[in-house]
C-alpha cells in the first residue's frame, strides 16, 4: 500500500469495487501504472456501460494511458464483448471495459484483456496487477509522444461478426421478448433486428443510469419478473434477458419458465458440436453431469476448468475449444476470440429452436429431467476464513462416503450409488459462499441434500 491507497477493488478476475470509496479516478490512474508497466502496451480501446460514475473513470484511464504513449480508442456506451471484438479482431494491446455489470448502482468496475483479447492470467493475473499497483510510489516516465484518442461509435463491424453465426436463410419468424434491463444491450438489439426475421418485443430497451426498473441482474429470481410477464402476454416463443453489460444471457421458455444456464450450456454444445466433430468443450465445475454426458455422446473432448472468464478463456485457449460455457450464463466461443458474448448464444438458441422443430422447452426437457439441478445457492460469509472452515467441515462431514473428491475449483464430491454430487466454493467477486447440486433423475434427493447442506452452512 503506498499514499494510503488501498486496492482490494482488483478482484480475481477483474476490478470491481464501490465508488468512490473503493474504486476511483487515482485507483484507476495507478491501475493504468500497473498495466503500462506489466503489458507496455501501445494500443488500447475502451468501453463503457450505462453507469453514471463511468466516464469520470474513463477520464482517469485515458489520460493516464495517454501520457504514456499509449494510443486509445473510445467505444462509447458498449457492451463487454464490443471491447472483446475490437481487441481480438484487430489485435489490439489492451482492452478496458468499465462496468460493474449485474452489481448495485454504486459499484462499478474495469473488466481487462490483454493483446488480442487474452485474459489475465499466469504471469499477467489480476493479482499481479494488484501488486504492482499496491508497489509503484511513482507515476511512469511519461513517453516523449502522447497517444492519441479516437472515438469510434460504428458497430456496423461487429454486428457484421455476430451475424456470422447463424444461417439467416434457416432462421424462421420467431416472437421473441428481450429484456434489456436498461443496460447497453438495447441498441446492440436494434442493430441486429434488422437483418433477422424475428418478430422482437423490447422491454426496458433504452440505456438509462437510474437503473428504474433495478439492477439488471436475471440470475435473481426476483429480477425476471417483466421478462416472465411479457413472454406470457406476447405469447413469445422464447423470453431473453440480459445483465447490464449484456456479457451474460439468460432464456424463458414460452410458459416464462427461466432456463437455468446449466442446461444451456448443454444447449449451445448440441449446436456447435456436431460442427466440429471431436472438438473440446470447456465447463466449470459447479454442474457438470449434463455436459459431460452429452459431450460423450456427441463425441467430443471434455475439459474442466475453474470458474470465471480468466480461467474459462484460458482453458479454451491451450486446448483449442469450440465452446466454453458456465452455468453462471457466461457462454465462450472459439470463433469470437475465445472470448465470452451475450449475444452469440441467443442468435444460436433461435436458430436452433428453428431448425429443430421444437421449441425450447422441448430442447431442454430431457436435460433437466435427466440431471436436475438446484440452481446456485448463496450463503453470505464475509469473512473468507469462515468460509474456508465450512468447506472443511463438509469435505469432512461426507469424506467417507464420496466416490470422487475434486479441489479444482472449491470442493466438489460426486456420491455415484447415491446418485448426487455438490460444489461448494468461494466467490471470487462478492462476499458469499456458493452451492451447487446435481442429482441422477432425482429431484426429490436434490431438495433434501440442498437442505442438509445449508442447514451445515447456515449453523
Amino acid at each position: 500500500m503506498t499514499d494510503g491507497m488501498t486496492f482490494e477493488c482488483i478482484k480475481a478476475y477483474d476490478v470491481r469495487g464501490v465508488v468512490p470509496d473503493q474504486l476511483n479516478p487515482a485507483i484507476a490512474e495507478r491501475i493504468v501504472w500497473a498495466l503500462v508497466k506489466l503489458l507496455e502496451p501501445k494500443s488500447c480501446v475502451i468501453g463503457w456501460d450505462v453507469r453514471s460514475h463511468g466516464p469520470m473513470l474513463v477520464d482517469a484511464l485515458t489520460q493516464a494511458l495517454i501520457q504514456n504513449g499509449v494510443d486509445v480508442m473510445h467505444l462509447g456506451l458498449a457492451g463487454t464483448e464490443e471491447v472483446y471484438y475490437w481487441a481480438g479482431e484487430h489485435n489490439l494491446d489492451l482492452g478496458l471495459m468499465v462496468t460493474a455489470s449485474h452489481n448495485p448502482a454504486e459499484y462499478n468496475g474495469i473488466k481487462i484483456v490483454r493483446h488480442g483479447a487474452a485474459p489475465m492470467v499466469g504471469e499477467t493475473s489480476m493479482q499481479v496487477v494488484k501488486d504492482l499497483a499496491t508497489s509503484l510510489a511513482s507515476a511512469p516516465r511519461p513517453a516523449s509522444q502522447p497517444g492519441r484518442i479516437t472515438v469510434n461509435d460504428d458497430k456496423s463491424a461487429y454486428i457484421e461478426k455476430l451475424l456470422t453465426f447463424v444461417d439467416q436463410d434457416k432462421l424462421r419468424p420467431l416472437k421473441l421478448v428481450i429484456n434489456s434491463g436498461n443496460g447497453v444491450a438495447g441498441p446492440v438489439v436494434d442493430r441486429l433486428v434488422e437483418h433477422l426475421p424475428f418478430d422482437i418485443v423490447q422491454v426496458h430497451n433504452q440505456p438509462d443510469s437510474q437503473f428504474p426498473n433495478g439492477i439488471p441482474n436475471p440470475l435473481l429470481p426476483e429480477k425476471r419478473a417483466d421478462t416472465i410477464r411479457a413472454v406470457k402476454e406476447h405469447q413469445a416463443d422464447l423470453g431473453i434477458a440480459f445483465d447490464g453489460d449484456f456479457d451474460r444471457c439468460f432464456f424463458f421458455d414460452a410458459d416464462g419458465c427461466f432456463i437455468e444456464g446449466y442446461y444451456i450450456v448443454g444447449l449451445l454444445t448440441q449446436a456447435l458440436l456436431p460442427q466440429h466433430p471431436g472438438g473440446t468443450i470447456c465447463y466449470d465445475p459447479r454442474l457438470i453431469w449434463n455436459t459431460e454426458a452429452i459431450v460423450k455422446d456427441l463425441g467430443g473432448e471434455p475439459n474442466m476448468t475453474p470458474s470465471g472468464h480468466t480461467f474459462l478463456k484460458a482453458g479454451m485457449r491451450d486446448t483449442n475449444a469450440v465452446y466454453g460455457g458456465e452455468m453462471s450464463a457466461h457462454h465462450y466461443f472459439r470463433d469470437f476470440y475465445f472470448c465470452d458474448s451475450g449475444m452469440v448464444p441467443w442468435l444460436l438458441v433461435a436458430q436452433l429452436v428453428s431448425t429443430s422443430g421444437k421449441s425450447l422447452k422441448q430442447l431442454v426437457d430431457e436435460m433437466i429431467a435427466n440431471f436436475p439441478c438446484t440452481g446456485e445457492v448463496n450463503f453470505a460469509l464475509s469473512n473468507r476464513a469462515v468460509q474456508q472452515a465450512k468447506i472443511e467441515q463438509i469435505h469432512a462431514a461426507f469424506m467417507g462416503r464420496a466416490s470422487q473428491v475434486e479441489t479444482l475449483d472449491g470442493l466438489s464430491m460426486a456420491f455415484e450409488e447415491e446418485g448426487w454430487r455438490f460444489n461448494v466454493r468461494s466467490s471470487n467477486t462478492e462476499p458469499l459462499l456458493r452451492l451447487n447440486i446435481e442429482t441422477k433423475r432425482d429431484v426429490e434427493l436434490a431438495a433434501a441434500k440442498l437442505n442438509e447442506l445449508s442447514r451445515m452452512i447456515s449453523s
